[in-house]
């Protein structure tokens, strides 16, 4: 069992004052737990304002001693240093980041408004530190004669790309200018995100007459009766815009006008000129995006952002998402003509609409493979996913895992797992916390973490992961049952843990991958979910332990492709319209967010049935920061995911050994440390081909 002696204390840099603080703040104190799991269940909302004061003064007391250090800068004292700063901050950061994330309130959401200023402010009084970023350039030029290693050599690059990025080298007027440009992009992008969870949590569609429920299966009736009782509302059912609410609804309920009202509601979030609306705030975001983007030199905030990243250039995402647009349309264009026929065979006087298009799909899936996620559902019961997870987990790298009892836990519905290496060693902590709660989680599935894998005196120091999603709750005595895309969701988020629980680098600031590499591992990870020799080992039905009938596995298989041209375009749609908003090279006064939107689909022939997967004003993943100009990057990723996993299927092995313990040794283990195509291709021999994507998607 470890225990994290946090740096604030080990440094002595507190006065006597902030020591009494610390004596009461669990945030600030040695975490005296297995593993040094933070202490959630003693952190109060007071605690934690006082904890960011003092893990930020904290880090620039750690900063002071690199810049007034005496001594001509060297790795050590200066790169290696840097490097192993704000580990206070880091872990007072991840827990309020979680908190926020699984358990949000007004009270939380009032402190991170008024924390966003103070991280910004601090944050870019490091990156714009004249003085240190004087010692690192020092080092950073004469790196090449201080017989440095490979990994050495790496983190000083990447420091220094780093500093400079973040404006180190601007005079001083333009290094005040992105501080504040940097401060108010920070508190847009906050703002955004607590718009969109209001939002999401303000709109309930109520149903009184029970007539109106035909179509629904029994447990999402169920599901929709308990939310209307816990509002108080015993008698009626209540629909939320959480996916694992709405998104049933649009596939099953026969009531047409219903179907109609809560996708609207759904697709006019933060766009119905209220307090929560978002239209501004995208506005203002863009401006201030391209601002910076200008002060460092770049024509456009994508130019700038790419920079970074594998694809390095806008020209280079666009000519991916053009390669697919193509016969991703032509897809969706038949399934449409299928769905149109059903309603002809029906009766029905209707033209397929967007609120149509699930509850169609269904059908057209139930008719032409006799399938449907009626009948699939029992067979993925949520913990025997987990378990198919973990099968998979020790089929490729010899990991097991063992659940851990009396920890602490980052909520109440969580479970806390040892994750051990083949070799018996603990190698991380994994938690789960995968049920939606309205109002209190933000939207989607995200992997995050509450401390990474580092050495700290020459010992790794354990990970401790959190793989979050929006799932299905059980109903009553009957236990969560998965759809299909949260099966493959599952699988997709605990990828992204296995990169974090098995990379291994040495030097702290290496451990990232590009954005548009990030998604390799976890999309990677998906592939395994229906393999049939996969099912048979988990997908079992939770009444009986029936395994997965062979005949089910099979329709699975040939209706695997189907339904692909409707999630590419909608998910090529939205990487269009944040690629779009980035590539602006002016911002139109009276730029109008709907009427953009509008031209960038339409210009390039959506169908008017398929919405984009994010609208402007709740895409948060491009407006809430995080992946700017970067939402391709999960197709990007697929690329190289779906060459990935050739490389296992060409040994007629989805498990060979060889190919698993290439790929651990060669990307997941190393991560930042290297350029990430030639991390693949070490792995791979070759660089990706876009051949198998579309193979995979069905589209060739």
């Amino acid at each position: 069992m470890k225990k994290v002696l946090l740096s604030l204390l080990s440094a002595g840099v507190l006065a006597s004052s902030c020591a009494n603080q610390a004596a009461e703040n669990p945030l600030l104190v040695e975490w005296n737990t297995p593993y040094g799991i933070p202490p959630f269940e003693q952190v109060q909302p007071e605690h934690y304002l006082p904890a960011f004061k003092a893990a930020m003064a904290a880090e620039i007391a750690e900063i002071d001693a690199i810049v007034n250090n005496t001594e001509e800068p060297t790795f050590e004292n200066t790169i290696e240093a840097y490097a192993n700063t704000g580990e206070l901050l880091s872990n007072v950061s991840a827990v309020f980041s979680s908190a926020n994330g699984v358990k949000s309130s007004p009270e939380l959401q009032a402190i991170a408004k008024e924390l966003s200023p103070l991280q910004s402010a601090h944050y870019s009084s490091i990156s714009l530190n004249e003085k240190l970023f004087q010692r690192i350039k020092a080092v950073y030029e004469k790196r090449n004669e201080m017989g440095l290693n490979p990994q050495q050599l790496r983190a000083v690059e990447e420091i220094y790309k780093g500093f400079e990025r973040g404006g180190a080298n601007l005079p001083a007027e333009k290094k005040e200018e992105l501080k504040q440009i940097s401060a108010e992009i920070s508190a847009l992008q906050l703002q955004f995100s607590q718009n969109a969870l209001l939002e999401t949590a303000a709109y309930t569609l109520v149903v009184e007459n029970e007539a109106d429920l035909a179509g629904l299966t029994a447990d999402q009736i169920a599901e929709a009766a308990a939310r209307a009782k816990k509002a108080g509302q015993e008698g009626k059912w209540f629909f939320g815009l959480d996916n694992p609410s709405v998104m049933p609804f649009l596939a099953n309920a026969e009531n047409r006008e219903l179907r109609k009202q809560i996708l609207t509601a759904y697709l006019n979030r933060c766009n119905n000129n209220n307090e929560n609306d978002n239209k501004e705030v995208i506005k203002k975001l863009v401006e201030l995006r391209l601002k910076r983007a200008q002060i460092m030199g770049a024509e456009t905030a994508a130019a700038y952002i790419l920079e970074d990243r594998m694809a390095k250039t806008p020209e280079a995402v666009y000519e991916l998402l053009d390669q697919i647009w193509a016969p991703a349309l032509k897809a969706a264009k038949a399934e449409a003509k299928d769905m149109q026929k059903i309603i002809a065979k029906e009766g029905s006087n209707i033209t397929l609409e967007a609120w149509d298009w699930r509850y169609y799909a269904q059908k057209a899936m139930k008719e032409k493979f006799n399938l449907s996620e009626e009948e699939m559902a029992p067979y993925f019961q949520i913990d025997n996913v987990r378990e198919g997870v973990f099968h998979v987990a020790n089929k490729l790298f010899g990991l097991t895992f063992k659940k851990l009892e009396n920890v602490p836990l980052p909520h109440e519905e969580a479970e806390a797992f040892e994750v051990y290496d083949n070799d018996g060693t603990v190698t991380g902590i994994v938690f789960f916390d995968m049920f939606a709660r309205p109002g209190q989680k933000r939207a989607g599935a995200w992997c995050g973490g509450f401390r990474g894998q580092s050495y700290k005196n020459g010992e790794r120091v354990l990970p401790l992961v959190t793989i979050c999603g929006n799932f299905t709750r059980p109903v009553g005595d009957k236990p969560a049952l998965l759809t299909t895309d949260e099966v493959a969701t599952y699988f997709h988020e605990f990828g992204h843990g296995l990169a974090s629980l098995l990379k291994d680098v040495k030097y702290k600031g290496m451990g990232g991958y590009p954005r548009d590499f990030v998604e390799l591992p976890s999309q990677l990870n998906e592939h395994w979910a229906f393999e049939p020799e996969v099912l048979k080992v988990y997908a079992k039905h939770y009444q009986t332990g029936e395994v997965i009938p062979q005949e089910l596995v099979e329709k699975m298989e040939k209706a695997g492709k189907y339904g692909q041209g409707f999630a590419t375009v909608e998910y090529l749609a939205a990487s269009y319209l944040d690629m779009d908003f980035h590539v602006l090279k002016e911002i139109p006064s009276d730029l109008d967010v709907e009427k953009f939107e509008a031209k960038v689909l339409g210009d390039r022939g959506i169908l008017s049935q398929i919405p984009s997967r994010y609208r402007s004003t709740y895409f948060s993943h491009t407006f809430s920061g995080g992946y700017t100009a970067g939402y391709y990057s999960y197709i990007w990723a697929e690329v190289l995911d779906a060459d990935a996993y050739d490389a296992f299927c060409e040994t007629g092995d989805i498990f060979n050994q060889e190919v698993a313990n290439k790929y651990r040794k060669e990307i997941l283990e190393v991560a930042g440390e290297k350029d990430a195509m030639d991390l693949y291709i070490n792995f791979r021999g070759k660089q990706p081909g876009i051949d198998p994507l579309l193979k995979n998607r069905g589209l060739k």
